[in-house]
């Protein structure tokens, strides 16, 4: 079960956050731009935890910025986590898990939603082990062994090397910076989603309730597998999303460089 999250879970160490962001804004700045760049393994993971018949992820939470007025500029901006991610390329949406501190519009349970720009931090954890939280690592490199071991325990997880953030579970890529890894499940879903489309054709122009096709959703997972499949199949690549975007405009936005490719072959025919 997820718990209400602070970085530390502690009143010292959401002192020690205020403090931190206060001194140190270029280093914080530099770790949100990082948690912000690698989002695409976080948006990965979740897309196929939400597969999975027996979950994985005993945390999955995002970190982003909120104020009152909308103004990040302004002296009531929080920097607080939410849960049960939603992500269509352009904003997250969450549960909100933080009890603000000063803010009036917002409170714990409710459902936000921000620009993507706004997202501050990820993770997630599998057995126990974290992937991402850059700004939680940031902090524990200021924290002696002592605290961040009592910080850790605070969590109940594994953050590892606070120096050396790693992104996905050892062993499930060679490299994970390499666009070309698959996660392991897409590899082998796309024989069975295969079959399941050439007994259903449907699968391939039915929407969720982002108005997705399967073709955007795995598009937007980084799935080179599956967005094989389905092209292979017949999904149309020029199917565009209620606000106009196709699958090649949504693997664009992460960057993952094996999909575009696939995705520009697929539109010039």
């Amino acid at each position: 079960m997820l718990r209400r999250m602070n970085d530390g879970d502690s009143r010292r160490n959401t002192k020690r956050e205020d403090i931190y962001d206060a001194a140190n804004d270029d280093l914080m700045f530099g770790a949100t731009e990082e948690a912000r760049e690698t989002f695409k393994y976080f948006w990965r993971e979740m897309a196929w935890e939400s597969r999975r018949i027996v979950p994985a992820c005993s945390v999955a939470a995002v970190k982003m910025a909120l104020s009152d007025d909308g103004d990040l500029e302004s002296p009531d901006v929080e920097h607080m986590w939410v849960r049960e991610v939603g992500f269509d390329g352009r904003s997250v949406v969450g549960v909100l898990l933080n009890q603000p501190r000063g803010l009036r519009s917002v409170k714990a349970g409710d459902v936000v939603q921000q620009p993507f720009a706004r997202v501050e931090d990820w993770l997630y954890a599998i057995e126990g082990k974290a992937y991402g939280a850059f700004t939680v690592n940031l902090m524990r490199q200021s924290m002696s062994p002592e605290e961040r071991a009592q910080h850790d325990g605070a969590w109940g997880l594994d953050f590892g090397d606070p120096e050396s953030i790693e992104l996905v579970p050892a062993g499930w890529f060679e490299d994970p910076e390499n666009p070309e890894g698959q996660h392991p499940m897409s590899a082998n879903m796309a024989p069975e989603l295969a079959k399941a489309v050439a007994a259903d054709p449907s699968f391939l122009t039915s929407t969720d309730p982002r108005g997705f096709t399967m073709l955007h959703d795995q598009a937007l997972a980084g799935s080179l597998p599956t967005v094989e499949v389905l092209l292979a199949a017949g999904a149309d690549p020029r199917l565009e999303t209620p606000d106009g975007r196709t699958a090649l405009h949504l693997a664009e936005d992460l960057d993952w460089v094996p999909v575009v490719a696939a995705l520009q072959r697929a539109m010039a025919h």
